[in-house]
């Protein structure tokens, strides 16, 4: 999906196309929409920068059921390799 911004509404935003990603994954995390996965390649970081922004902004991470199997899963696909 592209969603464009038109070039004024972007402009008076001040922020770089980087930054508006990383608040717009910030919100939809703290709303419980995306997953810290979901969210930290939503901002083009990989999970521990994403978690590190979240703390600095005082954000808790919610840690549910569908994060502890997303781990579990990568974890056993690492040690396939």
């Amino acid at each position: 999906m592209t969603l464009v911004i038109p070039d004024q509404l972007f402009n008076s935003i001040r922020m770089t196309e980087d930054e508006l990603r990383r608040e717009l994954a910030v919100a939809l995390f703290q709303q419980e929409k995306l997953s810290l996965e979901q969210a930290s390649h939503l901002a083009g970081m990989d999970i521990l920068e994403f978690q590190l922004l979240l703390c600095s902004r005082h954000i808790s991470l919610h840690y549910g059921v569908e994060d502890f199997e997303a781990d579990l899963k990568t974890l056993h696909e690492m040690g396939r390799r």
